[in-house]
């Protein structure tokens, strides 16, 4: 693994080139180009907050806490987030597939495709974070939330969340070649996942729920409960997460990513025959 890390690192070159590509390829016939990976998520956004904000404010309020006073805020930022993984997930599953050509003509590792779509997602995320940022001053001027310390779980979420996936598109891509069910299969994960996941609710309506234990437990084993609420963290200090909910998050991202480079190193070979 370190040595495939060195010879990524020494074509990286390569991975900022196909990550240009891949971003201008989808925006190429867009005349809003870019600004679409704004608007999806702020389309989102205010559905769910005249659902949960409006709809059913009474019952969303109760759990909010803190976060009630800004829950727009609070929903943009897993929002953003989400599209993300979700963006991620979906593009790194077919990266191999999608471009064939370019990887048994193109000398480069071939876990730049995977990790290109990866990257390329993180660029369209980062482009919203002013925006969020824009949000979270509004709110901090009329004292609805302050901004301090916890501005450093930022780096630290999208550090984790990185990882996570990273390792989920090296084990997606290279399955998916082998059996192509995958693909469908992950639409279908992606839409349990978002709503698995504490992206338009609080973690303490989970954990204040009348669940048996061990799916309360089973939950909190989910890596991106503790990336979100990292990410909610950012702006609401209270909703870090705490030791052993950061530990698992943090183990079970890292396992996935060995899990992941492993799995890619040992299909490499049947991979490129298939293609």
């Amino acid at each position: 693994m370190t040595s495939g890390i060195a010879a990524l690192w020494s074509h990286r070159t390569s991975l900022r080139i196909l990550v240009r590509r891949d971003l201008a390829v989808k925006y190429q016939q867009s005349m809003l180009g870019y600004l679409w990976s704004l608007i999806e998520p702020l389309g989102m956004g205010a559905i769910y907050w005249f659902v949960f904000g409006v709809l059913y404010s009474r019952d969303t309020n109760r759990h909010l806490g803190d976060a009630a006073d800004s829950y727009p805020l609070f929903l943009l930022t897993g929002i953003f987030a989400w599209m993300w993984t979700s963006s991620a997930l979906s593009e790194a599953t077919n990266a191999l597939t999608g471009q064939a050509r370019l990887i048994t003509t193109m000398n480069v590792p071939r876990q730049v495709f995977p990790i290109g779509r990866v990257t390329g997602r993180f660029a369209e995320y980062a482009a919203g974070l002013p925006i969020l940022l824009a949000i979270a001053v509004g709110y901090a001027a009329y004292g609805r939330i302050e901004l301090g310390w916890s501005l450093l779980a930022l780096p630290l979420a999208v550090a984790v969340q990185a990882v996570l996936l990273v390792g989920l598109a090296l084990l997606l891509s290279a399955v998916n070649v082998l059996m192509r069910d995958v693909e469908r299969f992950m639409r279908l994960v992606i839409r349990v996942l978002f709503y698995a996941t504490p992206i338009i609710y609080p973690l303490s309506l989970v954990r204040d729920a009348d669940l048996p234990g061990w799916l309360k437990i089973a939950y909190e084993l989910n890596p991106l409960v503790g990336i979100f609420q990292l990410h909610h963290a950012v702006w609401y200090p209270d909703e870090f997460p705490d030791a052993r909910l950061l530990a698992t998050t943090v183990g079970v991202s890292l396992l996935v990513l060995a899990a992941g480079w492993w799995s890619f190193r040992r299909l490499e070979p049947a991979v490129l025959k298939e293609l």
